[in-house]
C-alpha cells in the first residue's frame, strides 16, 4: 500500500537569507559528511545551471541503496525542490524555502511529501501521523546539524 506522508518544520539560521541560500544549495560530494552520514557517498551532476542530479549511495550491512534526486533551484525566490527519482521513496518531494527575518537572520521552511511504499494495508491514520512525527524529527535533526556546520563555515570566512 502506498501512503502519502506530509510534514513540515522550520530551522533558523543566524545569517542573511541570500548567504544561507547559497550555502544550502552549494551541493558537493562532501555533503554526506556534513550530515554525519558515515556510510554514504554523493555524486553531483549539473544538468543545467539551475538543475542538479544528486546520486546518494548508502551502504548497509546487507545492502546498498542508491537514491537519485533531481534538485531544481529557484534562486530569485530563495527556494529549491528535491524530487526522488529512484530509491525506496521514489517520487517523494521536498520543498525548501529560505525566509528572511531581518538583515542578518533567516529560517528554512521545509515541506515534505514522503511516499511510503511500505505502509501496511489497513494501517491507521494514527500510524501515519506517528511516521510523520518520526520523519520530521529525523529531518529536523539533520538540519540542526547542518545549521551548526553552516555556522562554522560561514563564520570562518
Amino acid at each position: 500500500m502506498l501512503r502519502s506522508i506530509h510534514y513540515y518544520f522550520k530551522q533558523r539560521f543566524n545569517f542573511p537569507a541570500q548567504e544561507a541560500y547559497g550555502w544550502c544549495t552549494d551541493f558537493t560530494p562532501e555533503d554526506q559528511k556534513l550530515m554525519q552520514e558515515t556510510n554514504a557517498t554523493r555524486e553531483v551532476q549539473f544538468v543545467s545551471e539551475d538543475v542538479i542530479l544528486l546520486i546518494d549511495t548508502f551502504s548497509g550491512e546487507n545492502k546498498t541503496i542508491t537514491k537519485q534526486k533531481l534538485v531544481c533551484l529557484y534562486p530569485k525566490q530563495l527556494k529549491w525542490a528535491s524530487t526522488h527519482l529512484t530509491g525506496p521513496n521514489k517520487h517523494s518531494q521536498f520543498l525548501y524555502e529560505i525566509v528572511p527575518e531581518g538583515n542578518n537572520t533567516c529560517h528554512l521552511e521545509f515541506t515534505a511529501l514522503h511516499l511510503d511504499y511500505d505502509a501496511r494495508e489497513g494501517s491507521s491514520k494514527s500510524e501515519a501521523e506517528a511516521r510523520a512525527r518520526e520523519l520530521r524529527k529525523i529531518d529536523s535533526d539533520t538540519w540542526k546539524v547542518l545549521a551548526v556546520e553552516m555556522e562554522k563555515e560561514l563564520r570562518e570566512k
